[in-house]
């Protein structure tokens, strides 16, 4: 007898001595329920009773989905073969009246509990609730095929396990032979498609069907439709721990439509291939003039980066699906994976790891730590002194730790503070940082330099090469700052958005130029929004850079400076010109940086992350004193008694630390909170104060913002739950400060 076990349910193969003959039994083994009364909502107790079906659902769901990987397994041998083994032929038998029992089996008690909730619905005098409804319809998995009806070819039915076959034959060659079902059996083939060793003789001979997808094959429209409804209901409820009710359900739903997708091979994090984003690209074609047919929005570098919730109609149907549903119930989601024990990567939702936006920042760090773990697992690590003078602690650092190989920077640092007795207990370490978080910015070092959009963050400074060791240094930079993520610890350092983007390998846009040079993105996007005859002076291809005080003239590409920028090219202009202040002027700098860092975290793990999500990983949530922002706030055609006013800080007081950080970031440009508190907030001009303008053009708009004035445009929303949902809709789903129609 055979035995495929997966509790609750026990699937075995029994096979008779005498005659041959083979049966299936399958033994639902006993399962603990959890009570109602774990629960705030009423309605949930149907789904918690003896009689729900999620789980015993999900079991077979899981036995069909092994069984299908199987087929998979043995379909690829076979063709590597060029034949099927007869012994796999004679079990597909076996398999097809095991899973047609499984759906038998479920479809039995779902009938049965249909019936149950019935009746008592018919002892109910009073109609029953929708809320209800939904509750008692989501406890009810819709049925698989007809239990009495073969499954058609290529249903769930089709499909192998792992179990061996039970035929007669050696030991060895019954380990050997897994089971194909969606093969027919001999009989059933026509004798003249096969010659004599049984091999197909038709035109595609070595190739052998695919097995259709299960969410074609299993018609349980309505069970996700009762699952969505009920996750709305769940999403009102305070009771973080109620979602966990519906979690089987929630699980199967991306086992049907998630699970079955081509694996990927490994990914080789080599030098070149991390640092492929920011590599001279020659210069891209002079656009069309724009026409209807070819609008702006479809030139990735100049329309706005996508949302979280923009699904493309070139997906699969099965992706779309699932990413529907993700979405709209991104709540929830977030809320099981956050009390989840399985490391996300092998749980039923794996398939996120290729679509991390959906989730929420948290998730994605405790996803990102264990990610880490595993990256460096086998890996000994040992105390490493790092002896520094306090006077002299970058210098000192920089001679102990820049010869260091990656895998001895992964070590836990040992800060001995020259002349000072302190043992490090964890607290040197911390002060280490913070000390050498300040000095990177050092202008003696000329690394850096403040950002003339905010006077707050930092960016490469182009000048840098004044400091012969200035590569050398970038590279230690960069592995401090991957250092300081990789030990989760905070950094006092705040850089700007482009640099962020640079280091998650995204590609910068001419918006992320405001925060760089406000006046010079003025002139670009007068540029793009008028005539070039209006300028009234000649553009060519070629920019002015200043260096110690010198002015040089740079072609943007080959004799440059003689082509004249035109209506047709002016699109050509705006990107190259982007890219030589945003990337090629600092790309040497840049590349030293983010070799430094991808030796300790590579590319591929950091770039889960939006570059707000960056800053709050390098540097930390921030404490925000709502109290002290509302007091240094200007209106402009708001009032502070004005309802929308009132509703905004009730709406930003309802926030948790990471909205409030995002809310902050989405205003200013970075989550740093002035030490002086809001009443010294910077701007590009000085002294700032948060500002809210009273946006009057649609309510349908989402709230924009001006990061170089801390200015927030802010539409006159009709009620406060609008109101909130639309801020929390910018803060969280726009990456960049301007205003969606």
């Amino acid at each position: 007898m055979t035995v495929l076990a997966l509790s609750p349910v026990l699937v075995c193969w029994r096979g008779h001595r005498f005659d041959g003959s083979e049966s299936v039994v399958i033994v639902a083994t006993q399962k603990r329920t959890l009570g109602g009364r774990e629960l705030q909502l009423p309605c949930m107790s149907s789904l918690t009773s003896k009689t729900s079906t999620q789980k015993f659902f999900l079991r077979v769901l899981q036995v069909i989905i092994q069984l299908r990987e199987d087929t998979r397994r043995a379909n690829k041998k076979a063709k590597q073969t060029g034949r099927l083994g007869s012994t796999s032929l004679g079990s597909a038998s076996s398999i097809q009246a095991a899973v047609r029992q499984l759906e038998a089996e479920a479809d039995a008690i779902i009938q049965m509990v249909r019936e149950g909730q019935r009746a008592r619905r018919l002892q109910q005098a009073p109609p029953p609730t929708a809320t209800a409804a939904v509750a008692a319809g989501s406890s009810v998995v819709a049925p698989l095929a007809p239990a009495g009806t073969a499954p058609p070819a290529g249903t769930a039915g089709a499909a192998t396990s792992e179990v061996p076959s039970v035929s007669e034959g050696p030991a060895g060659q019954r380990e050997e032979s897994p089971m194909d079902v969606d093969q027919p059996s001999p009989l059933e083939q026509d004798p003249a498609a096969l010659d004599e060793e049984g091999n197909s003789q038709t035109e595609n001979e070595e190739r052998l069907p695919d097995l259709p997808l299960l969410s074609e094959q299993l018609l349980l429209d309505e069970l996700w439709d009762m699952l969505g409804e009920c996750l709305k209901e769940l999403e009102e409820s305070h009771d973080q721990h109620a979602v966990l009710v519906l979690q089987p359900a929630v699980e199967a739903f991306f086992l049907v439509h998630a699970t079955e997708r081509e694996s990927k091979p490994p990914v080789r994090d080599t030098r070149e291939s991390q640092l492929s984003h920011i590599k001279d690209e020659p210069p891209p074609l002079s656009p069309a003039p724009l026409t209807p047919a070819t609008p702006s929005s479809l030139d990735p570098f100049f329309s706005r980066e996508p949302s979280s919730m923009h699904i493309s109609s070139n997906l699969p149907p099965d992706t779309q699906k699932f990413l529907r549903f993700a979405e709209t119930h991104r709540t929830v989601l977030n809320q099981i994976l956050r009390q989840s024990t399985t490391h996300l990567a092998d749980g039923p939702f794996a398939v996120l790891v290729d679509y991390i936006r959906i989730l929420d920042f948290d998730v994605k760090r405790k996803y990102f730590r264990q990610e880490l773990e595993r990256l460096d697992e086998g890996l000994r690590k040992e105390d490493m002194a790092v002896h520094v003078r306090r006077d002299h602690v970058f210098e000192d650092s920089y001679r102990e730790l820049h010869r260091k190989s990656p895998e001895d920077m992964k070590n836990r640092l040992y800060i001995v503070f020259e002349g000072e007795e302190g043992q490090d207990a964890g607290g040197l370490l911390r002060e280490w940082y913070m000390i050498i978080s300040r000095e990177m910015f050092n202008p003696m070092y000329a690394l850096f330099r403040t950002s003339p959009g905010d006077r707050v963050t930092y960016t490469i400074n182009p000048s840098s090469h004044c400091n012969p060791n200035h590569l050398s240094y970038f590279k230690f930079v960069g592995r401090v700052v991957a250092k300081a993520v990789y030990d989760n610890r905070l950094l006092e350092c705040y850089f700007t958005r482009s640099f962020y983007k640079h280091i998650l390998g995204k590609s910068v846009r001419y918006t992320d130029m405001e925060s760089e040079d406000y006046p010079f993105f003025q002139g670009l996007v007068y540029l793009l929004e008028n005539d070039v005859s209006t300028l009234g002076y000649e553009l060519t291809f070629s920019t002015e850079v200043q260096e110690f005080g010198v002015c040089e003239v740079r072609d943007l590409k080959p004799n440059g400076a003689n082509i004249i920028v035109t209506e047709e090219n002016k699109k050509e202009y705006v990107h190259l010109v982007c890219q030589m202040k945003m990337t090629g002027a600092i790309r040497k700098q840049l590349a030293a940086f983010l070799e430094g860092f991808y030796e300790i975290i590579p590319k591929r793990l950091i770039s889960i992350f939006t570059e707000q999500e960056l800053e709050l990983l390098i540097s930390g949530l921030p404490t925000i004193d709502i109290d002290d922002l509302k007091a240094n706030t200007e209106y402009h055609k708001y009032q502070s008694s004005s309802i929308q006013i009132q509703w905004f800080w009730r709406a930003l007081r309802s926030f948790d630390q990471a909205d409030r950080a995002k809310f902050l970031q989405f205003v200013t440009g970075t989550s740093k909170v002035p030490l002086q508190g809001f009443a010294a907030l910077e701007g590009m001009n000085g002294i700032q104060k948060f500002q809210i303008h009273r946006d009057d053009r649609s309510t349908d708009r989402l709230p924009s913002a001006h990061t170089c004035f801390n200015q927030l445009d802010l539409p006159a929303y009709e009620s406060y739950e609008k109101l909130r949902h639309m801020l929390l809709l910018a803060i969280q789903e726009c990456s960049e400060g301007f205003g969606l129609a």
